[in-house]
């Protein structure tokens, strides 16, 4: 690593290593058009290399930005924020996701390209602009096979390079982090990351709730813990027969929708009515509205990713040790927790109430 610091780029590539490099950055840019489309692209790369375990994780947690996005145009928060914080929510989701895939996925399709090759061509990754860091753990997964740290060095990674161009982002300090909505929510630990797996034809969540999403080292940890969730051998092929069944839509009816609808089932400006309790609709209720994606959002066109090395501290590689085994016991009981507190709030229309 203390060699690269010192090498921006590989020298001179040849044609054939610059035609590599273009059809990659065309690539990466075709499929980041949106969270569908990035989320999608994940597990396709995931089935073709599933020895990329980072893959398959990337793919979940995408999942889940995009249910975070839509919620902002669901029916619950949608009563709770101004059409300018739903705004800035989505931005910050969008940019965050949008920034991680055109870091991670040229390197995805790098190591690919090696693989047809037979030969490592991870000196190419500074044509992309990625960390020194990233680029000797590729060359170590090469050797070794490592899927394990690989993985772990790709959360480092990813996590690494949003720090300072989306969470330090001052423009989402002040307009996400300080305000009032997201202290709410995260008190209402709005936050769960979610596994949806079948289980004799029951739909149940793994996963993790995310505490002080501020902090570097805490997403770094919970990203590891979330590894250790998502490919313990009881858990991994049932998510993975779930997700291959059901392609991303961004609405939350992808896993639950015997509680979700994306198609509004009530009148719209109806004080809103509590229907959800101990995990199930009263009897009669109607499902609680969670559109697709396209039909919340409309594609963003990002400026360019902020250039940068974030890799200047030697003691980051203290995180490629190991990952203590976390629970994931009543996951589904917590996220219930949090609907039922988040109707309340939608009911009374004023979410501070909770706090008293």
């Amino acid at each position: 690593m203390k060699r690269r610091q010192k090498v921006k780029l590989a020298k001179n590539p040849s044609e054939e290593e610059t035609k590599i490099i273009k059809e990659i950055k065309l690539k990466t840019e075709n499929l980041n058009k949106n969270n569908i489309t990035r989320t999608k692209a994940y597990l396709d790369f995931y089935k073709m290399h599933p020895e990329i375990h980072w893959a398959f994780l990337a793919h979940m947690v995408s999942r889940n930005g995009g249910w975070s996005m839509t919620d902002l145009k669901g029916e619950l928060l949608t009563r709770l924020l101004s059409k300018k914080e739903k705004s800035s929510f989505f931005s910050f989701l969008e940019r965050g996701n949008w920034l991680i895939f055109q870091d991670a996925f040229p390197q995805l399709l790098l190591y690919e390209e090696s693989l047809k090759r037979n030969e490592p061509l991870f000196r190419l990754l500074s044509h992309f602009n990625v960390s020194v860091f990233i680029e000797t753990i590729w060359d170590y997964y090469w050797e070794s096979s490592n899927s394990s740290m690989l993985t772990i060095g790709l959360i480092i990674n990813e996590q690494n390079y949003i720090e300072n161009r989306v969470i330090q982002n001052q423009n989402y300090i002040k307009d996400v982090f300080s305000t009032l909505e997201f202290e709410i929510q995260d008190f209402l630990s709005f936050n769960q990351i979610l596994f949806p797996y079948n289980d004799y034809g029951v739909t149940k969540l793994a996963g993790q709730t995310v505490n002080q999403f501020q902090s570097l080292h805490e997403r770094i940890q919970l990203g590891k813990r979330l590894y250790a969730i998502l490919f313990d051998k009881e858990v991994l092929k049932k998510v993975e027969e779930w997700a291959v069944a059901h392609p991303h839509m961004g609405s939350r009816k992808d896993y639950w929708p015997h509680i979700f609808n994306d198609v509004h089932e009530g009148i719209p400006g109806l004080k809103y009515q509590i229907k959800f309790t101990s995990c199930k609709l009263k009897p009669g209720a109607r499902r609680i509205y969670s559109p697709k994606l396209h039909n919340a959002w409309k594609n963003v066109k990002h400026p360019e990713a902020e250039a940068g090395e974030w890799f200047d501290d030697f003691k980051v590689l203290d995180y490629l040790t190991g990952i203590d085994e976390p629970s994931i016991g009543n996951i589904e009981y917590d996220y219930c927790q949090t609907l039922e507190k988040l109707e309340l709030a939608a009911f009374a229309k004023k979410i501070i109430s909770i706090l008293d």
